[in-house]
């Protein structure tokens, strides 16, 4: 399966000069209470999304199986999709060999809380050392079809239903909000195939991140996608799209005898970014941030 679909994702102090702001805002170095890491031969859905949204995980338990580079994302608030361009000097059983981490946090943590203990988590048992550059190169710049137009699935947060933990369906809330919980991308697919992503109360820096790891997963994004709209406070989106022949989800997934067997008829990502949400990728040059893995080891035993 490949490293981009897992999204369907060092020794470094959280006070460190190359720590981010999330890092020190997190609260700096932090560890598991215990941790379980083992060889595996399968990969495993993990219990929350490794995605770089701050849905809060319950119970404070990280259960996963996949690959190294897979944790590393998840870690450093890499997007998946672009994993294997931000991060170098990536050994390749790191991104072939599975392996299951089983581990479970003190007390009830933060998104971001746990990102720092799998930090401390890898940099023990894989003993990992990174560090961060920043480097020019090709990015995609996401911008609007019409300046200053957003299409008419893309609102302003104030605009819709405020935030609240709903569970769906909920009586009262309109069909078109989705999904029910802000300050995560959600995405999901019915029995013809068609399917449906959306994010709530974001800002365009994080829905421009979440749409290009969409856009990655449709086979359309290979590079880091940036905010380039202009437009300024926080956003919901909701688009519905079919995959197209370049979908990287779908290939990496096992068949499925009662899929839909027929080639799939709809509008393709790039068509239903322009007409639902009025935005359209190009291709620019900006500054990125790289991850530079310095050492790395397979893991020792438990």
């Amino acid at each position: 399966m490949p490293v981009a679909a897992f999204a369907a994702l060092a020794a470094l102090s959280g006070q460190s000069p190359d720590a981010s702001d999330w890092q020190a805002a997190a609260g700096g170095r932090q560890a598991f209470e215990v941790a379980s890491v083992k060889p595996a031969k399968t990969w495993h859905v993990p219990n929350f999304p490794l995605n770089t949204g701050d849905a809060k995980p319950a119970g404070g338990r990280f259960f996963a199986t996949f690959p190294l580079l897979a944790y590393i994302t998840f870690a450093y608030k890499v997007p998946p999709y672009i994993a294997e361009a931000a991060i170098t000097q990536v050994p390749k059983w790191a991104t072939t060999d599975s392996f299951e981490i089983d581990a479970q946090a003190p007390g009830n943590p933060t998104k971001d809380q746990m990102r720092l203990m799998m930090q401390a988590l890898l940099a023990e048992r894989f003993k990992l050392v990174v560090h961060f550059e920043t480097r020019e190169g090709p990015v995609l710049a996401l911008t609007l079809v019409k300046p200053g137009q957003p299409g008419p699935k893309l609102r302003p947060h104030s605009d819709g239903p405020p935030c609240g933990d709903f569970a769906p369906p909920v009586r009262g809330v309109p069909l078109d909000v989705f999904p029910a919980n802000c300050g995560t991308d959600q995405l999901n697919q019915n029995a013809k195939g068609l399917r449906r992503i959306g994010y709530r109360n974001g800002t365009m820096e994080r829905i421009a991140e979440a749409i290009g790891g969409y856009a990655g997963l449709a086979g359309e994004a290979d590079k880091p996608v940036v905010d380039r709209t202009g437009l300024s406070g926080t956003y919901d989106f909701l688009m519905e799209y079919t995959p197209g022949e370049n979908d990287q989800l779908g290939r990496s997934l096992p068949p499925n005898p009662d899929g839909p067997t027929a080639e799939l008829q709809g509008t393709l990502f790039l068509t239903a970014m322009r007409e639902q949400l009025g935005l359209k990728l190009v291709r620019a040059r900006g500054a990125t941030r790289t991850l530079v893995i310095d050492h790395v080891e397979r893991p020792s035993e438990n």
